[in-house]
């Protein structure tokens, strides 16, 4: 199968996998920003792709634990890795190719080490999208449908972790580049937040 041919499987297998629906829209987002990092630098495009769009897997209802203690305890990224080798393997990926993929899942993290240049692009846009408009959505979306946020409150410590700590372990200087400005609005927020309201945020 063509390269055109196996990324459409995997888009339209996303596509149809992503739940909540609006988790789909992270992986062409996570892709185009690994993109746009990795301009200039020698790295294969097949593998950026392919891990982009699969490293979520595991955190998709229905292939998640529905129980909430053992979703609590849940380590999505052996089973991502396990179903993406045997789904990329069926659509016609490069069976070559496949433990760059896997390697870059399993370090695309924030506390991770990336070594491989395409592990290191998927590590750095994946922090970027945990920053900014976008990063503040995709926090506060969770609140009322995640066990671990049952208030806006409780995605707070998240936010102000988010920003204090994340930036700092970017790899690439173009990543940090374009953190500066999705970091300051992220800040903006949340000063925002505490000063509209108080200790009355519940």
């Amino acid at each position: 199968m063509s390269s055109a041919g196996w990324r459409q499987s995997v888009e339209q297998y996303i596509r149809a996998e992503a739940r909540p629906v609006d988790k789909f829209s992270h992986q062409p987002r996570l892709y185009a920003l690994a993109t746009q990092i990795g301009q200039g630098l020698d790295y294969d495009d097949d593998i950026v792709f392919a891990a982009a769009w699969m490293h979520d897997l595991g955190v998709f209802v229905g292939h998640r634990p529905e129980d909430p203690l053992l979703l609590a305890a849940w380590n999505h990224i052996p089973y991502t890795v396990e179903r993406s080798r045997d789904l990329l393997v069926s659509w016609g990926f490069p069976v070559a190719k496949l433990d760059a993929v896997e390697a870059a899942i399993r370090t695309h993290l924030p506390d991770a080490q990336p070594e491989r240049i395409e592990a290191v692009l998927l590590h750095d846009a994946d922090i970027l999208e945990q920053l900014g408009a976008i990063g503040a959505f995709r926090t506060i979306s969770k609140i009322g449908r995640d066990t671990r946020y049952a208030t806006f409150s409780s995605v707070m410590p998240v936010l102000r972790s988010t920003v204090e700590s994340l930036p700092g372990k970017l790899c690439t200087n173009t990543a940090k580049e374009l953190a500066i400005p999705r970091v300051e609005l992220l800040r903006i927020m949340i000063a925002a937040v505490d000063k509209e309201a108080g200790d009355l945020l519940f």
